[in-house]
């Protein structure tokens, strides 16, 4: 059974009415994926705050970090799975799939990522955003130690917590808004 065929249930913004660097943006994204992602098509019914959206995510994923992209692909699967948020499960599934290499870990890491085989720095980082999303109250030193222990600086750990932070945002907003994954994503990387 295919997944429901709407974008989002508060429906989407008119394409042809964004602003150039928008519409850049889109273009460019149907030149290296194939396709515009459904997360743009929901933010484009506030076109602000999708360009507000795309940088914080570019900064996020794509800037420098001590965090590999692999790593801050498997953290957005962790805190989409304990939010259990299907529109980042699927679509940030398939990135881990991709940059990894590995067309099951990205379904182990949604389901459970105590079962991946996962060096020991992974699993910390896992731990934490585990943490940080489903009891924040209970972060403490011995959580920010732990990460140290793995070698992570303060940096680093600034970088870990922002990027749960803003998949718990992002995985909210696709609950709220109903927000289906582009059904490539499902047979990308396999």
């Amino acid at each position: 059974m295919p997944q429901p065929d709407h974008i989002s249930a508060l429906g989407i913004g008119d394409p042809a009415g964004l602003d150039e660097d928008l519409r850049a943006i889109y273009a460019k994204c149907v030149e290296k994926l194939g396709f515009v992602p459904n997360v743009f098509h929901a933010y484009s019914l506030r076109p602000a705050k999708l360009r507000n959206f795309i940088q914080m995510y570019n900064e996020l994923m794509l800037a420098p970090s001590g965090l590999s992209k692999l790593e801050r692909e498997m953290v957005a699967v962790a805190v989409s799975s304990a939010n259990r948020c299907y529109y980042c499960l699927v679509a940030h599934g398939q990135a881990v799939r991709r940059l990894s290499g590995d067309a099951q870990l990205g379904e182990m890491i949604a389901l459970n990522y105590r079962v991946a085989k996962i060096d020991a720095r992974q699993r910390a980082l896992l731990d934490f955003a585990w943490k940080l999303t489903t009891t924040p109250h209970l972060v403490d030193d011995q959580d920010r130690d732990a990460l140290r222990a793995q070698g992570l600086s303060e940096e680093d750990i600034f970088d870990l917590a922002e990027t749960a932070a803003f998949f718990n945002l992002s995985n909210r907003m696709a609950s709220a808004t109903d927000m289906m994954p582009n059904p490539e994503y499902h047979q990308l990387d396999r």
